[in-house]
């Protein structure tokens, strides 16, 4: 999910501002922000290496490498209030006036230390490196001459709608964090059945990407179908997967996920040491590989 919001960010933007008589290439930049933006709640995953280095070498594997994550993952930096605090903080930053920078400074500082009284340290850290990333971004922004009142809007698109996207894949996130109380309770159950509710997932983060590639494809006035490769077809042969890997859940994934995009890659018509590759038409095929082993396999599946 992580690459998942940004692409949700950059083709709601993209999309939107075409819509609005945005320029192309304008246009990609704006989602281009966005997506930055839709990506900094995730900066709170350097808690994880952190955390490993105090534990010694025979304990570290993906088990607990996400178990050490998760200790101060989907915390503050995913609060809609801290989210939108943080774009403010973004805007005022990239005014590069008085009184702009002291502003974003003591809202900044205000915000860590928020998090350090109701989070403790590790909690005021990750939100410093969470605060640090936004106005990196913001700084982005001015290279490309996006006014603060155009900031503001791409910087609230990308903050406030990525703790939605974790509603599917875990403990829903505290939304109104440092608030007391919760928006939702509950994990968003797209099926009773586990492993259904892991490809549903999968299906949402797919259908995520399409739309990002549609809102590049489109901005460049290009046409989806003639993109896909025959070879696309080859996911249909991963149907047999439900036969040999044991059914996936939202705990144990890997193996489902790195096979089918492995699939993918092989399914690409990329010749290998070939330099003249259309990586566009590589990328489409790629995701529709996927798509279509991700759907044998949920119709496999569904049959036994």
């Amino acid at each position: 999910m992580f690459v998942g919001h940004a692409l949700l960010a950059f083709a709601v933007v993209v999309l939107v501002a075409q819509r609005l008589g945005v320029a192309p290439r304008r246009a990609l930049q704006f989602g281009a922000v966005a997506g930055l933006f839709a990506a900094v709640p995730d900066v709170d995953i350097v808690y994880a290496p952190i955390g490993l280095l105090l534990q010694s070498a025979e304990t570290v594997g993906p088990d607990v490498f996400w178990e050490t994550a998760n200790v101060i993952h989907r915390g503050p930096t995913h609060s809609l209030v801290m989210g939108a605090a943080l774009a403010v903080t973004a805007v005022c930053w990239r005014l590069s006036t008085w009184p702009g920078r002291p502003v974003a400074v003591g809202i900044a500082t205000a915000l860590i230390v928020v998090a350090t009284l109701f989070s403790g340290p590790v909690g005021g850290i990750v939100t410093l490196v969470f605060v640090t990333s936004g106005i990196a971004v913001a700084i982005v922004a001015g290279r490309l001459d996006i006014e603060p009142l155009t900031l503001l809007p791409l910087a609230l698109v990308g903050l406030l709608s990525h703790p939605f996207g974790d509603l599917f894949t875990g403990s829903p996130p505290p939304l109104l964090f440092p608030f007391d109380g919760q928006l939702i309770t509950d994990l968003v159950v797209l099926h009773p059945d586990p492993t259904m509710h892991l490809l549903g997932a999968f299906a949402i983060e797919l259908g995520t990407v399409w739309l990002a590639v549609y809102a590049y494809v489109h901005s460049q006035g290009q046409s989806l179908t003639r993109l896909v490769h025959p070879r696309a077809s080859l996911g249909v042969g991963y149907a047999a997967a439900a036969l040999v890997i044991p059914a996936p859940t939202l705990e144990q994934s890997a193996h489902f996920v790195f096979s089918v995009l492995a699939l993918g890659a092989v399914a690409t018509p990329v010749r290998p040491f070939s330099r003249d590759v259309d990586w566009l038409s590589t990328l489409v095929t790629g995701l529709t590989a996927v798509t279509i082993a991700a759907l044998a396999y949920a119709l496999a599946l569904g049959a036994l």
